[in-house]
């Protein structure tokens, strides 16, 4: 989050969990794999021979890896899930970014959602429930979503009771200072 708004207190800030970029990069790996075992099996001089078919396959196949790893570390890196005081910040987007804002005291329910997997590597799935939303907000593979979620909770109490920098604000004036 680039930037907060006056009085407001950064609580957590994440990426999407390592894991994305591990499954991002399942299809270069196995088409690297793949390529290799062409050129070691397959166009080998003593089976089928193209003259410089190997060189220029690999080379192009090592780009495209190369190239979907930057991609996708981009990708991962300008996604940014954001709790502070006085809300939840999700953005996202290299180009043209999207930027989905949740007032912390709208909050009116935060659930999440671990596979076995997740539950081994620390990942998983929060959705937030906002008042006057269509639908709860999905933060996918959030790192530990249990303390995301938990500290969701103290913050939206903390706005709702008062306790926190809300009630550090001083009270309205009144309209007739003087009393008369």
């Amino acid at each position: 989050m680039s930037k907060l708004l006056p009085g407001e207190n950064l609580i957590l800030q994440h990426h999407p969990h390592w894991i994305t970029i591990v499954k991002s990069l399942v299809s270069p790996v196995v088409l690297v794999i793949a390529v290799l075992i062409a050129d070691f099996l397959l166009l080998n001089p003593g089976h089928v021979y193209v003259p410089k078919l190997r060189t220029g396959l690999t080379l192009v196949v090592a780009a495209v890896a190369i190239l979907w790893a930057i991609v996708v570390y981009i990708r991962w890196r300008s996604t940014t899930y954001t709790l502070t005081d006085q809300r939840i910040t999700i953005q996202g987007g290299v180009f043209s970014r999207s930027e989905k804002v949740i007032p912390i005291d709208r909050v009116q329910d935060c659930t999440t959602r671990q596979s076995i997997i997740g539950r081994i590597f620390g990942y998983g799935r929060v959705e937030v429930d906002a008042a006057g939303a269509q639908g709860a907000e999905v933060l996918s593979h959030l790192p530990n979503p249990g303390d995301f979620r938990d500290q969701v909770f103290v913050q939206s109490e903390r706005r709702r009771s008062g306790v926190g920098p809300a009630a550090q604000t001083p009270p309205p004036v009144a309209a007739n200072p003087s009393g008369v």
